[in-house]
């Protein structure tokens, strides 16, 4: 992914928090949630914790951790 859209989503998620995790990660995602809900208790913590979310956190992480069950691994 590009400077550009990094850039964009940060900007998204200055304006809009959930609008930019929800770029980023999805609308269903764990993340996307968390930032709608500390952005209705408070927007400065939503904004922080969407500007974290974007940078920090990689989005296909958890699906380069499973492993594939019809993969195998052959140990020598």
């Amino acid at each position: 992914m590009g400077c550009c859209c990094r850039c964009l989503e940060i900007l998204c998620a200055i304006l809009l928090p959930p609008l930019g995790v929800c770029l980023r990660h999805g609308c269903c995602t764990m993340e996307f949630w968390i930032s709608v809900l500390l952005t209705i208790l408070g927007y400065l913590p939503g904004v922080l914790y969407a500007v974290y979310v974007i940078v920090s956190v990689d989005p296909d992480r958890e699906r380069r951790r499973r492993v594939d069950p019809d993969e195998y691994i052959y140990v020598a």
